[in-house]
């Protein structure tokens, strides 16, 4: 059977357009998904849930929060499938729609004072569909970028999608920080939150007209090309659905990305989510103070994940994720040792070396992912393995840390909690194989769906 002709690479400015769309799809999509994290541990505590003790509030808040993350999974599971069916482009366009959508419908929300408890439910329907677009955002445009570029900068043109969070975060929380600046705390409670909400209306237009201007990826045509080949031939075998076939090839690889995110996502939500709860109530640090530490180390993160892409090109992928999982273990004590003395100095030097060493996991994780998992079924695998690992880990992250700092009114507990995690993501990147070399045009024979007896190019892509 013959196959389709490799694509050309694209031309420096035909990638940076490529690593642009995905990164600007990827700041708004967690613009909109951090907007509500920040919104959740300020505002929404007092506002859906007025009668409840504080600290409680915030954990009911937390808890519609973490209401999200359970749907990433299906978001994964769907998007991955007809990401590897029909393109990536096509559903990173529906994702940033959906998301955009909801989070400008929460800018018109009604409070608990206007509807009772229909307030939550709503805001909670509109969380879900947060939720699972954002499970298949990820995987799509992290794979956009992957299969355009080249196995000796992936690493770096990759990372570029991951900048994403820490820009999106940048965005969200300057514009909280400008209008609690610019207002009073009444003012703000009142209407002054629904503004950055529907902000997101402006960024999703600007979003969908950079991410319609690009092309599907190379790599992905190729597989398709050979898919849509293989059906016409009648001695070919089946192409089975990509779920199927990445969880009974590649389960194995499922699991250590699974693993891989802990360390990663447990400790990015407790060192901006969670520190803005944790830093107000135990710290006595003002509000004003949490999000202005929050905002310059956001901006330091940005700045870092491309350097610690690159070198994941020179050294190779595991080497720079056990730096930062075994970092950010050992940062924990330190990290609620410096917060609790109260000063900002202390307070940004905390937030900074936290999420530096976080750059070090996030930067590798795109191309690492990327390269675990064949083409027609790279989409459902990495998807599914840093979506279903986020039900376990950022979703309850601020939850259990604001519950422990209930229980033992002490970082300790928390400190260990992250630190456990850590060992957890040591494990899993310590029996991966190093990827930073892998061709993703390539296809591993161990993924192969054809019997013994089938002819030696009947296999599935």
């Amino acid at each position: 059977m013959a196959s389709a002709a490799p694509s050309a690479p694209p031309t420096p400015t035909g990638l940076t357009r490529i690593v642009a769309a995905s990164l600007i799809g990827t700041t708004i999509e967690w613009y909109d998904f951090f907007l509500y994290g920040s919104a959740a541990a300020l505002v929404f505590n007092k506002l859906l849930f007025p009668d409840s003790d504080p600290l409680v509030g915030t954990l009911l808040s937390f808890l519609t929060y973490a209401v999200g993350f359970a749907a990433r999974p299906l978001g994964a599971l769907v998007f991955g499938h007809y990401g590897d069916r029909i393109g990536r482009k096509k559903l990173l366009v529906l994702s940033l729609l959906m998301m955009g959508g909801a989070t400008f419908a929460i800018g018109l929300l009604p409070t608990h004072a206007t509807v009772g408890t229909a307030a939550p439910v709503l805001l909670t329907t509109l969380r879900l569909i947060q939720g699972f677009a954002l499970g298949g955002e990820w995987g799509g445009a992290v794979l956009l970028v992957s299969e355009h570029g080249d196995a000796r900068h992936r690493g770096f043109w990759a990372s570029w999608p991951q900048t994403g969070a820490p820009a999106g975060q940048l965005l969200a929380t300057g514009v909280l920080s400008a209008l609690t600046a610019l207002q009073s705390d009444d003012t703000f409670t009142s209407w002054g939150w629904r503004v950055p909400f529907l902000l997101s209306g402006v960024l999703v237009i600007v979003g969908l007209w950079i991410r319609l201007s690009v092309d599907e990826s190379p790599v992905f045509k190729e597989a398709l090309a050979r898919a849509e080949a293989r059906k016409a031939d009648r001695t070919a075998v089946a192409e089975k659905l990509p779920l199927v076939s990445v969880l009974r090839h590649q389960w194995k690889d499922v699991l250590i990305a699974m693993g891989a995110r802990m360390a990663e996502n447990i400790s990015y939500y407790v060192i901006t989510a969670f520190i803005l709860v944790y830093a107000t109530t135990s710290a006595g640090v003002s509000k004003q103070t949490a999000l202005n530490a929050v905002l310059i180390a956001s901006a330091v993160h940005f700045a870092v994940i491309p350097a610690w892409g690159s070198l994941s090109d020179r050294i190779g992928r595991r080497p720079v994720y056990l730096l930062g999982a075994v970092g950010v273990g050992l940062w924990m004590f330190p990290f609620f040792s410096l917060i609790d003395t109260g000063g900002f100095g202390n307070l940004l030097l905390a937030v900074t070396v936290g999420l530096v060493l976080h750059g070090a996991m996030y930067a590798p994780q795109a191309a690492f992912f990327s390269e675990m998992f064949t083409t027609r079924m790279r989409y459902s695998g990495a998807s599914i393995g840093a979506q279903f690992a986020s039900v376990a880990a950022g979703a309850p992250a601020p939850l259990i840390a604001t519950a422990l700092l209930s229980e033992y009114d002490n970082s300790t507990p928390i400190a260990l909690y992250v630190i456990a995690a850590a060992a957890l993501t040591v494990l899993a990147i310590g029996v991966a194989k190093e990827t930073r070399h892998r061709d993703l045009s390539d296809e591993e024979p161990s993924v192969s769906e054809q019997p013994a007896t089938a002819p030696a190019d009947a296999r599935t892509v």
